[in-house]
């Protein structure tokens, strides 16, 4: 290969010294790179995750529960100590917003559930996890 043919790859991947090309730009969650042609690479980093628990007293905390899911977090709702009408009630509504937003639904245990947005996967293992809590709905 001629020397120019590998300075052209280099230079279109972003590799080539160029007096011209911007710095690095930093952001929390991405970093940044610019090259001469105004290409915009995200290189995702690694970066803690936080799991919201929340236990439910009323209807109006399944809208906090989904704008978590919203923000890309995922929530274990506790429905232990709740009526259940409003068990059934919450799961419905925070079911149909995982729905909406590409989730996903995990049955933990009694009354015990795993919603998780679409950037995070749920690995079980058992019986349970093969059918989830809808057993028509197959991942």
């Amino acid at each position: 290969m001629s020397k120019r043919l590998v300075d052209k790859v280099l230079g279109f991947i972003g590799f080539e010294d160029d007096p011209y090309e911007e710095q690095v730009q930093a952001e929390p969650q991405d970093v940044l790179l610019r090259g001469k042609r105004g290409a915009v690479v995200s290189l995702h980093t690694q970066r803690q995750m936080r799991v919201m628990v929340s236990e439910p007293r009323s209807f109006d905390d399944a809208q906090e529960i989904a704008d978590h899911l919203r923000n890309r977090r995922p929530v274990i709702v506790n429905l232990e100590r709740v009526e259940t009408e409003l068990a059934r009630r919450v799961v419905d509504f925070v079911s149909g917003a995982a729905y909406a937003l590409s989730g996903s639904v995990q049955k933990v245990g009694g009354g015990i559930f795993l919603f998780a947005p679409n950037n995070v996967d749920i690995a079980a293992e058992g019986k349970e996890s093969e059918k989830g809590i809808f057993p028509w709905a197959r991942g």
